[in-house]
């Protein structure tokens, strides 16, 4: 198969589809790779890099949509790029379609064949392809609300690890999944007085189990978000669900309550965002205030550390490009049932539930797609 992959064009996005020992380990395979000029530039690979691991170098993104039949990105494709793909292609890459209806509308007319990321489950339906970029995530919005919390940034003035004498700064994570437990390491290693919301007793037994006295662990319910953050310097939004829009556990009013000064950071931004007031941000802009707290809203917080960013996710990615390039998606969806979890679009139909009812989209299973029942792996 040929396999693709570009330089993203999303503002302030540096990291890249496949790293030049994806590149080595695709063409031991027996498939060819045609990398676009400049593509791995962001993480500190060179043209030279790519050709030596036997990828083909191309000069502009148009020749390798146009020549590839899988494309392999990291962040959802662009208007100008969706305009480049074509029926019977595969784009492998994060896609987070529910709330983002122009790109699925597009999506769909293509008749492109789009695997996401992030719905690709493993076993006990966790996430693997979304996992590295969520710990990232998570430990870059301590660094990111750290650094909002500092006065010249409209913060409050506030350092989470505190000094002898003085007390920390009150961070509260909500949601305690991979952004979240990860968010509260960082959290906690900083000497911060941290607070874990979620949901789920399990998730709350274990991360009492393994922060013990360090952080503290809540139920998560409207009661206890109002309190918690009428006394927090730090809220982190934390929640996901897979597929679908992020639910909006915080509401305007809430914010009346919060101190001046104080940071929201909505990791659940690229699913719409947790907060009721958070609208996507860049790394030029990250942040802004209203009713007196300030939000950083970064819709692609892993693209400031590309290089961490792409070697992690490529790591989990791919294999399953690897089993896509091999055998066809067709066959490769039919041996994996968590792969074919992944496949949000095909051939003018959405074939994800979640997407599907977000948007009001008629729903296709992947088993019909595939034209028989899935079979274990």
């Amino acid at each position: 198969m040929r396999v693709g992959t570009v330089r993203e064009v999303k503002n302030h996005e540096y990291r890249v589809g496949l790293t030049p020992e994806s590149v080595r380990e695709l063409a031991a395979h027996g498939h060819e790779v045609w990398v676009e000029t400049g593509a791995g530039q962001g993480i500190g690979a060179t043209d030279a890099d790519y050709r030596t691991a036997g990828a083909v170098i191309k000069d502009a993104a148009a020749e390798v949509f146009a020549g590839c039949e899988m494309i392999v990105k990291v962040k959802e494709p662009q208007a100008a790029e969706r305009a480049l793909l074509r029926e019977g292609q595969i784009l492998y890459t994060y896609l987070h379609l529910a709330p983002d209806p122009e790109q699925t509308a597009d999506l769909v007319k293509s008749g492109v064949t789009a695997i996401a990321y992030e719905t690709v489950t493993g076993p006990g339906n966790t996430l693997p392809l979304l996992k590295p970029m969520s710990q990232v995530a998570g430990r870059m919005s301590i660094q990111a609300g750290a650094t909002a919390l500092e006065k010249a940034h409209g913060g409050r003035g506030v350092l989470l690890g505190g000094v002898p004498g003085v007390l920390p700064g009150r961070v509260l994570v909500i949601g305690g999944g991979v952004v979240g437990f990860n968010a509260a390491q960082m959290a906690v290693g900083l000497g911060a007085d941290v607070t874990i919301l979620d949901r789920d007793p399990e998730v709350l037994e274990r991360l009492g189990i393994h922060f013990e006295s360090r952080a503290k662990t809540r139920f998560s319910n409207r009661a206890n978000i109002e309190q918690m953050i009428c006394e927090a310097d730090l809220v982190i939004g934390a929640v996901l669900i897979p597929g679908a829009a992020a639910p909006k556990l915080v509401t305007r009013d809430m914010l009346k309550c919060m101190k001046p000064g104080a940071v929201l950071v909505d990791v659940a931004i690229d699913q719409g965002g947790c907060f009721e007031t958070s609208h996507a941000t860049t790394h030029a802009d990250p942040t802004y205030v209203v009713d007196g707290v300030v939000h950083y809203c970064v819709a692609n917080m892993p693209g400031a550390v590309a290089r961490t960013s792409t070697y992690a996710l490529s790591n989990v990615t791919l294999p399953h490009a690897l089993r896509i390039a091999d055998l066809g998606w067709k066959a490769a969806l039919k041996a994996n049932p968590h792969l074919a979890n992944g496949l949000n679009v095909h051939a003018g139909k959405v074939t994800y539930e979640a997407v599907a009812r977000e948007l009001g989209y008629a729903y296709v299973p992947v088993a019909d797609v595939l034209g028989e029942a899935l079979f274990a792996p």
